[in-house]
């Protein structure tokens, strides 16, 4: 995926978690969309910073540097959306694009990407990154909604209720 591609998809999901987390549309919905977009919109360029040094698609899109953001805001209590940029970049790259990304590097240097995905410089790159964007937001929904429902009912089967 190229940059305008990830940074499409930072903005529509932004836009599509900030409407689940609040719904009713409002001055409220518009501060989360943007408390959310700013920092995974920054989370999906950083990975790409490793055209600039290092091996593209190997040194900042692995497992160990999204670990890291995972791990920040737990360590310093901020930049607590990033990582949701960071993997959605990961995802973008995998899913999206024909060549993946060495999710395991440095430890082993072979690519992964899905066989569905298309050439960066491809026409479809746009309708690839909306599917990918679609399938994100049903996911962070499934999330959102049925994880807490499901964990409520496992409780009161424990509970016997």
């Amino acid at each position: 995926m190229n940059k305008k591609g990830h940074v499409l998809n930072a903005v529509l999901l932004s836009i599509g978690l900030g409407y689940l987390l609040e719904p009713v549309g409002d001055l409220e919905t518009f501060r989360t969309i943007v408390m959310i977009g700013v920092p995974v919109t920054l989370g999906a360029l950083f990975p790409d910073v490793d055209t600039a040094f290092g091996k593209h698609r190997k040194t900042l899109h692995n497992l160990p540097i999204l670990i890291g953001f995972v791990a920040f805001p737990f360590v310093f209590g901020n930049l607590e959306y990033v990582w949701i940029g960071v993997l959605t970049h990961y995802v973008l790259d995998i899913a999206g694009s024909k060549r993946g990304i060495a999710l395991f590097y440095p430890l082993w240097k072979e690519e992964f990407g899905l066989p569905i995905g298309v050439a960066v410089s491809s026409t479809r790159a746009d309708l690839m990154m909306v599917i990918v964007t679609v399938g994100e937001l049903a996911l962070a929904t499934a999330l959102v909604f049925e994880v807490p429902r499901w964990g409520f009912e496992m409780g009161r089967q424990v509970l016997g209720l």
